[in-house]
């Protein structure tokens, strides 16, 4: 374990290196991701960039020997995600930007190749004749084991948005037999740990059911069903070992929460599993790949972000967290039988690495870690901090200080996370980090409408966008003058997506607050989000969430105030995003150039929602850092 002892110490140095840190250490994609065993713990599949191109690679362990299988620059495709599907083979998602009828959206294909590198990825899905080609290709739901060749998948061949589940057979893209013929409305399927098909779920316009295959009957019942953003929601998370448990995730007590439901009885009794009192439970199950059975859930707040019910996993768990202290210790795979780990370890203030594990030898190895340009540096790390909003409401939040903390400009930044049903977590973040380096306090505020905190908090953002979530935002930058040496004129607001249109609603609303506001990818008129909406089968959820009140979502539109904003202004868009279309920032920078504002326009060439060409994402960084140090420092 010498050679352990050693990388940890360098990966969790405290060594404090004093220089500025340039711009692409930060922009830079994480060099590593998603690092996998095969099920007989022989290989490692991983994803990995190389001067700025993303590949999926393969390491016989055995033969000590790499290979790249598929590499995309991120343009033509992006690889959104892979599994193996046995020893011998990778199935791959790619996403692809495609422009039909002067629509923009994203297509989804799965690919297989040998893990060896023998052959060239090809399609897993081959319309025949008088077949669709469907959007998603993508959806497996079961991969096979017992049938290594074969894997279930649902896909709408036959008729729109109404997907059947095939077996599909790997070796050749033609063979496939149809398992189950689609019913209307119902867009997804979940399979036993037995491999049989048990439950459906999809929505008919805003009412979202759940319909059972009950093994007593042979037949189809429906279970459950709610109306979307009325009532706490049901999430069916997966089958125990046992056919007739089911677990899900439901309010308890203010909270979401897992519990075990026996669907072998007419009345579906629940048993409590686990619950946090003050957080909603929102990971998966975690499964034993040894015994098949349900034995954890991942959570967000949790020491290590998940929690086992089983003794000899939390037993495994300790001892980790014991050869390894104060951080964050994650299996992310196992071998089928679980002698072999992968292990993803970081902490607030380090970027992860990979090792991988054998129990047998008791033995781990370091792989490879994520932003090795950062490895030893002095970064800032996440706290968790709360704030009382002006009405009373308890907010929380994380703060990252810079890295130098005898900075002498006193600024700060409030970065709104994305969403806005989402939220912040701790751990490592650079987007923060780089902010840090360049000696800004930071705050990221998990605002009323994001998740974690509860059905009733989360709903504070239907229909209610520029409302009490950007109340908390103000409230957020205030809070900061009163607690930390920040100069309440030096603070600015930055953020994507949901978060870029909070900025720009701040500079509407709060420029007593705010000195310039930068937007990535944000929202700048919700009438047109509704209006595209309607090319797509979510358009009524959409006008729920968002309203269809044309008069109040103008008055929640940025664009149509740009005239009141007199404080300095960036957007920062790609020209692909499928998400958010480019027109939101091409036309508010149209509108305050119109009243000549100060106003900056940076269109990222084939940039989607995330960032995720690496030269986007340092010219982004750079241009954040040029447009707070012109308007927040000078």
């Amino acid at each position: 374990m010498s050679r352990l002892v050693t990388l940890l110490l360098l990966f969790f140095s405290t060594v404090i290196i004093a220089e500025k840190l340039p711009v692409h250490a930060f922009g830079q994609l994480p060099e590593v991701s998603q690092v996998k065993l095969s099920p007989d713990g022989t290989q490692i599949a991983f994803i990995r960039i190389i001067k700025g191109k993303t590949y999926i690679g393969t390491t016989n362990l055995v033969k000590d020997k790499t290979n790249y299988l598929i590499g995309t620059d991120n343009q033509k495709f992006k690889i959104g995600w892979y599994r193996w599907a046995n020893n011998e083979t990778l199935l791959i998602s790619a996403d692809y930007p495609v422009t039909r009828y002067r629509t923009k959206y994203t297509e989804a294909r799965l690919l297989q190749i040998k893990a060896d590198g023998s052959d060239s990825a090809t399609p897993v899905i081959v319309p025949k004749k008088n077949e669709r080609i469907a959007q998603f290709q993508n959806n497996i739901i079961d991969i096979l084991p017992d049938e290594p060749n074969h894997f279930l998948m649902a896909i709408d061949l036959k008729v729109a948005n109404q997907p059947d589940v095939y077996k599909i057979n790997l070796q050749s893209s033609r063979i496939r037999h149809l398992e189950y013929k689609g019913k209307s409305n119902i867009n997804g399927w979940m399979t036993d740990r037995q491999h049989r098909l048990r439950l459906g779920f999809g929505r008919d316009e805003t009412t979202i059911f759940y319909r059972l295959f009950d093994l007593k009957t042979q037949e189809w019942r429906n279970i459950w069903q709610y109306e979307i953003f009325d009532a706490p929601d049901i999430s069916p998370l997966g089958f125990g070992l046992n056919p007739n448990e089911l677990y899900i995730r439901a309010d308890h007590n203010g909270r979401y929460a897992i519990f075990k439901v026996d669907v072998g009885q007419p009345d579906l009794p629940r048993t409590l599993v686990y619950a946090d009192e003050q957080y909603d439970i929102e990971g998966s199950l975690i499964y034993s790949e040894k015994t098949n059975d349900v034995i954890g859930v991942y959570h967000g707040e949790a020491s290590d972000a998940k929690i086992f019910f089983s003794e000899s996993y939390v037993s495994f768990q300790n001892a980790l967290n014991k050869a390894i202290p104060d951080a964050f210790n994650n299996i992310s795979s196992f071998s089928a039988d679980e002698q072999r780990y992968i292990l993803f370890t970081s902490n607030p203030t380090t970027p992860g690495a990979y090792f991988l594990g054998d129990r047998k030898a008791g033995s781990l190895e370091f792989v490879l870690e994520q932003y090795p340009l950062l490895a030893a540096k002095k970064l800032s790390g996440k706290t968790k901090v709360t704030y009382q909003a002006s009405d009373k409401t308890s907010i929380e939040g994380y703060l990252t200080l810079p890295h130098d903390k005898s900075t002498k400009h006193k600024a700060a930044l409030i970065i709104p996370h994305g969403g806005p049903m989402a939220r912040n977590y701790n751990g490592f973040d650079w987007f923060a980090e780089f902010f840090a380096s360049r000696g800004y306090t930071i705050l990221e505020p998990n605002f009323r409408g994001s998740s974690g905190y509860g059905f009733d908090f989360e709903m504070a953002s239907i229909q209610n966008w520029g409302g009490v979530m950007q109340d908390d935002l103000s409230d957020a930058a205030l809070w900061l003058t009163k607690n930390h040496d920040i100069d309440a004129n030096k603070i600015c607001i930055i953020g994507a997506s949901y978060g870029g249109y909070a900025a720009l609603m701040a500079a509407v609303k709060q420029q007593d607050i705010f000195r310039c506001a930068g937007s990535f990818a944000g929202i700048s008129d919700l009438e047109q989000v509704v209006r595209k909406a309607r090319k797509f089968t979510n358009y009524k959820v959409v006008k729920k969430q968002l309203g269809d009140d044309d008069d109040k979502l103008e008055q929640q539109s940025p664009i149509n105030f740009a005239e009141k904003i007199n404080i300095p202004v960036l957007l920062i868009h790609g020209d692909k995003d499928r998400v958010v279309d480019v027109k939101q920032s091409k036309l508010m920078h149209e509108e305050l150039k119109s009243y000549d504002k100060n106003v900056e326009y940076i269109e990222l060439e084939n940039g989607n929602h995330h960032l995720e060409i690496e030269g986007n994402r340092i010219k982004t960084l750079a241009a954040f850092e040029q447009f707070l140090q012109t308007h927040l420092l000078n």
